[in-house]
């Protein structure tokens, strides 16, 4: 019984929180808006200003972690997800967005281990582990390929 509380408990308090400065929340929700409507640059700016003025707070790295997925930099928004779980271990947003860019940067096994820990703080049907392995299920996302990989062959024309 007192497991379950403990479950319970952690749970409950590992969800998305907004900063506490109300400066700050209202950036995070303005640059979540912009975020939503696809604007990746200006979701950014307004994420970098809220944790300017309320440092430290892990709904802002989580939404800077989500803008920087978005523009496709998993790397950069691993190291984001992991300053929210610095702060806030048990933050089943921050596990999963971790997971999920992991998975997308081909770390299948790092991101398995997330889901596992998800799965042991909210269990297998909360929003967060589904999503998580669905990425994972999903695999690597494709990589660009560079001008250098692909040379045209040269043409020679007359005049």
């Amino acid at each position: 019984m007192s497991l379950l509380v403990l479950v319970t408990g952690s749970a409950g308090t590992a969800g998305v929180s907004l900063p506490n400065d109300p400066r700050a929340k209202a950036l995070v929700e303005s640059g979540r808006e912009l975020l939503g409507r696809g604007d990746i640059d200006g979701a950014t700016d307004s994420f970098e200003a809220a944790l300017a003025v309320d440092p430290g707070n892990p709904a802002t790295y989580l939404a800077l972690g989500d803008a920087a997925r978005a523009a496709g930099m998993q790397g950069k928004a691993i190291h984001y997800y992991r300053e929210a779980l610095e702060r806030d271990p048990n933050n089943l947003a921050a596990l999963a967005g971790e997971g999920g860019a992991m998975a997308e940067k081909g770390a299948l096994e790092k991101a398995k281990g997330n889901l596992a820990r998800l799965e042991g703080l909210c269990g297998r049907n909360c929003p967060e582990a589904q999503n998580l392995a669905g990425v994972i299920a999903k695999g690597p996302v494709a990589r660009v390929v560079s001008a250098d990989a692909v040379k045209p062959e040269p043409k020679v024309e007359a005049n």
